[in-house]
């Protein structure tokens, strides 16, 4: 790394936390996760000796698969279940069969990454905080309703901010100390996303980022940051891993009082 700069050096830092996205994305879909240009990633592979991009992708495939033979034969050899390391499916996969197999690895991905300490600091966050504001557009729009929703069966307040519609605007113009920003992004933060974490810091309220890339502007700005995995072989990003991550934290909170939320959950299947 020495040998290359920035904005090269961004790109090298986000190959190093995202091994398999670089043995398996195209250059373009890369810089798009790593927050840069398609040539900054072709320059980046040349100044460490490649001739191109496909060059520096064989060497991370080679890398990618003796670090997971590795892993595997060490599984096999103590004498542990090697279940997980068995292929779900024949080698000759089509096209479902290789999208499971990515949401799979995606979740278990996700699993081994994840920091405790951050997930238990996101988790005291929700519960300790006045209100919670969840920012997240296109895509993750659903994602921040459907988190909206876990919380709220748990009587926690909560808000949305997925389109710059006066509402949403007038929600970030509410952001104050006693609240919790979660920002959601998958590769580059739309704009609104960004702006309420920048608002929240300003305010001095506690942010939090959920996002895909390591390098996100959203992750930046957040104080408490998890990662998710979202390779995926489809024409879009997978957020299995992104869903499993948010059904977790619902029911981490949710085990920090069960018996306070217990009476309200029941109410909630009997409708």
């Amino acid at each position: 790394m020495k040998r290359v700069g920035t904005p090269t050096q961004d790109v090298a830092q986000y190959i190093v936390d995202h091994l398999d996205e670089a043995a398996f994305q195209t250059a373009e879909e890369l810089a798009r996760r790593a927050n840069t240009s398609s040539s900054t990633v072709v320059r980046f592979s040349q100044a460490l000796g490649f001739e191109g991009f496909p060059e520096l992708q064989a060497a991370a495939r080679e890398e990618y698969r003796r670090v997971h033979t590795k892993t595997e034969s060490k599984n096999g050899a103590g004498g542990a279940a090697v279940g997980s390391s068995t292929p779900l499916f024949s080698l000759d996969q089509n096209e479902f069969e290789t999208a499971l197999t990515a949401d799979h690895l995606n979740v278990e991905e996700t699993a081994r990454k994840v920091s405790r300490s951050s997930v238990e600091a996101l988790i005291s966050g929700i519960v300790s905080a006045e209100k919670v504001l969840v920012a997240g557009t296109d895509q993750m729009a659903f994602f921040a309703s459907y988190l909206r929703h876990l919380l709220m069966l748990l009587d926690l307040r909560v808000d949305v901010v997925a389109s710059p519609s006066q509402e949403a605007l007038s929600r970030l113009g509410r952001i104050d100390q006693g609240t919790l920003v979660i920002g959601l992004s998958a590769g580059r933060p739309h704009p609104l996303v960004v702006r309420a974490m920048k608002l929240a810091r300003h305010r001095k309220a506690r942010t939090a980022a959920i996002t895909d890339a390591t390098l996100s502007e959203v992750a930046k700005l957040g104080q408490i940051k998890l990662y998710y995995s979202s390779n995926s072989p489809a024409y879009v990003r997978s957020h299995t891993a992104l869903l499993s991550l948010i059904q977790a934290l619902a029911y981490g909170v949710y085990a920090q009082d069960s018996a306070q939320y217990d009476d309200r959950i029941k109410a909630f299947r009997l409708k």
